[in-house]
């Protein structure tokens, strides 16, 4: 048995300026709601290159310096590990744009309760937001039919 796995890797960035954060309003059906910008690694593509790249294509906005702070991972009804690299950085310039996947906005963290976030997204922030945990994880449950949400 091979104990090889076949892998998907994503980055999310977390980009902050004070209180405000940077969310992407998305339209895809399937992780509808407020959450982070971001996008696939690209083959050959190191992780900050892919998090530069993407955030850049989704916002135009220039980072850098975006720091590595933590992992998103689940299997996928194909049987593949999803991973998400977590980036964060306060570092950026340029104009901001809107995406075909989504609008960009900057929404201050005190008014989140009133917005519509995709339903992972608070636990995904303390990912973000904590030296305590770095890697949030979908577990089946004990009887297989629903997913939990694991911080470590």
């Amino acid at each position: 048995m091979s104990k090889c796995e076949k892998a998907i890797v994503t980055v999310l960035c977390m980009v902050y300026d004070d209180n405000k954060i940077l969310l992407q309003d998305r339209v895809k059906k399937d992780w509808r709601g407020l959450t982070f910008p971001g996008g696939h690694v690209e083959k050959e593509e190191s992780f900050v290159q892919a998090v530069i790249r993407e955030i850049y294509e989704e916002t135009g906005l220039i980072i850098r310096e975006p720091k590595l702070c933590g992992v998103k991972q689940f299997q996928t009804d194909e049987d593949e590990r999803y991973i998400v690299l977590l980036f964060k950085t306060d570092k950026f310039e340029g104009t901001l744009i809107s995406s075909d996947e989504g609008e960009m906005k900057w929404i201050d963290r005190n008014s989140l309760n009133d917005c519509t976030l995709v339903n992972d997204f608070m636990d995904l922030l303390k990912v973000f937001d904590s030296d305590c945990y770095s890697e949030f994880m979908y577990e089946r449950n004990k009887s297989g039919d629903d997913w939990l949400i694991r911080l470590y």
